[in-house]
């Protein structure tokens, strides 16, 4: 049934997607003007960049309910708790009826909730998301570790290593078994594919050990995300909007970056071509976006600025939200179309220059003025914003009093938290972790085997009164004879293997898009 509805909900996107009229524009502030968000331009990605207590938020609120009303599913993360109020209506907060009455909007603005579909990490504050090892890879995991070269080199040899036995792995157990494996067979593995040292496991280890204490091994398991559940609409064709709760998930930024390339990542693998299209497949919103770029080697750099450039094409809109527009390199900020920016600091030389590049970045408006100094003395919920026309040029930059939300502004109460959970299209299927047979239970079988071989000799031995051999007399296991037992050991665990992450171990987070997947 739960299968049946996402198709439904697949098909009503789909024919959303292909209505050859434009859609009218989304209207999220005033200016003199109304400011409106074209929806054929909204997948050419954008910025939503000020300080600390500018408005961005409301701003992704606002953005987030323009596109669950006409259809577009939306994902965000919740940084600091307060996005979930959108599922509920909004009403009775003197600021926002200040706001309606200020733009005219009165009479004609309706107050309710959106549509929501709320995740955590952590299975506490919604449904789990979860992945298996194997589909992060060696490359995202080993930044999420925060490895070296060298032992990232080693974590790339256990992933071959499984690969080529046949070996699952899909939790950090599984991962902590084969890195054991590894090392125990280090000489016959090195003389493979090179060096294998006891440290650099030992280094890998205890990062999977931090990892652990942070909960990061909640994020690895069964059943995995499937991101096609993202991509859904309600019975009323409005866009789910997905909230992933990040404010526990914010402790560790490293896997909270890492977590979200990946979901990135997966939808350009999984996702086909789409070219133009009316209206976004879904939108993607990267809060604290800075934390994705920090100290990321040049390689992953490259990749990211390949995904965000490439998965337009996918149907998929990715809207940047930081608190100053330096934090983005200028390779992926120059593929952010439509802009926000709200107040920025100038107190320090480096926040100056930043002011003065945010502003040589808009198309000049003649009627507005220095935008440079604008921009310092811009009031909460006022914002520059410049945004895509149907002629796929930039408009005049124009200082626009953004509109307020139909929803609430705020946090929800346990209460209604768990009323959303337990209504939500994907109630009861993620929440149970299922443990099925991988690395750790076949290592260990292994194992097991082999030493009730060795016990089940010497108790023959002991029988037929033959000496047991010294350490110096005993004969060295034969390569030739390991080998052929690996062989047949992959080749029965590869023909029990039947689902989607059995055959041909999948590394869908940077598979195609790094180069990973064999």
């Amino acid at each position: 049934m739960r299968t049946l509805r996402r198709v439904c909900c697949a098909l009503e996107v789909e024919r959303g997607l292909q209505m050859s009229e434009p859609l009218p524009g989304l209207l999220i502030g005033k200016s003199g003007i109304d400011v409106n968000l074209l929806p054929a331009m909204a997948n050419r990605h954008g910025l939503v960049a000020g300080a600390t207590g500018t408005g961005k938020t409301v701003s992704l609120q606002v953005l987030a309910e323009a596109f669950s009303g006409i259809g577009v599913p939306v994902f965000a993360a919740d940084i600091k708790g307060d996005l979930s109020g959108i599922s509920q209506a909004g009403g009775g907060n003197s600021k926002v009826d200040e706001r309606l009455a200020l733009l005219g909007l009165t009479d004609t603005w309706g107050f309710h909730g959106s549509p929501v579909t709320l995740w955590d990490v952590f299975g506490e504050q919604g449904h789990p998301v979860r992945t298996t090892v194997s589909e992060v890879g060696p490359l995202l995991l080993g930044r999420m570790l925060n490895l070296n070269d060298t032992q990232e080199a080693v974590l790339t040899i256990a992933f071959r290593v499984a690969d080529e036995n046949g070996l699952l792995l899909l939790d950090i157990k599984d991962l902590r078994s084969m890195l054991k494996y590894v090392s125990d067979n280090a000489r016959e593995i090195g003389s493979t594919y090179g060096n294998v040292s006891p440290a650099s496991v030992g280094a890998i280890q205890r990062s999977l050990l931090a990892l652990e204490e942070q909960g990061g091994d909640r994020f690895f398991g069964e059943p995995a995300l499937d991101l096609f559940d993202f991509i859904q609409t309600d019975a009323n064709g409005k866009g789910m909007v997905n909230i992933l709760a990040a404010d526990r998930l914010m402790t560790s930024p490293r896997l909270y970056s890492t977590l979200l390339l990946w979901l990135l990542s997966e939808l350009f693998e999984r996702l086909p071509e789409a070219g133009d299209l009316a209206k976004p497949k879904l939108v993607f919103f990267f809060d604290e976006a800075h934390l994705l770029f920090d100290d990321a080697p040049p390689a992953l750099l490259t990749k990211i600025e390949q995904v965000v450039r490439l998965i337009r094409s996918k149907g998929v809109g990715v809207y940047f939200v930081t608190q100053n527009p330096i934090d983005i390199p200028d390779t992926v900020l120059g593929q952010c179309g439509n802009k926000i920016q709200h107040a920025l600091r100038a107190y320090t030389p480096r926040e100056q220059k930043a002011v003065k590049a945010m502003a040589e970045t808009f198309r000049p408006n003649p009627e507005l003025g220095d935008v440079e100094a604008m921009v310092t003395e811009l009031k909460v919920g006022e914002a520059l914003v410049s945004l895509l026309q149907a002629d796929g040029s930039p408009m005049p930059v124009e200082r626009t009093m953004m509109v307020s939300p139909h929803g609430r502004i705020g946090a929800i109460a346990p209460a209604e938290r768990q009323a959303v959970i337990a209504g939500s299209p994907v109630a009861g299927h993620y929440e149970a972790a299922v443990d099925r047979e991988s690395a750790f239970e076949l290592l260990k079988a292994r194992a097991e085997k082999a030493i009730a071989e060795e016990q089940a000799a010497e108790a023959r031995d002991l029988e037929l009164n033959v000496p047991k051999p010294t350490k110096a007399e005993k004969p060295r296991s034969s390569p030739r004879r390991s080998d052929t037992f690996a062989e047949t050991f992959g080749k029965s665990v590869m023909r029990s293997i039947g689902s989607r992450a059995g055959t041909a171990i999948v590394r869908g987070v940077l598979g195609t898009i790094l180069g990973s997947k064999k």
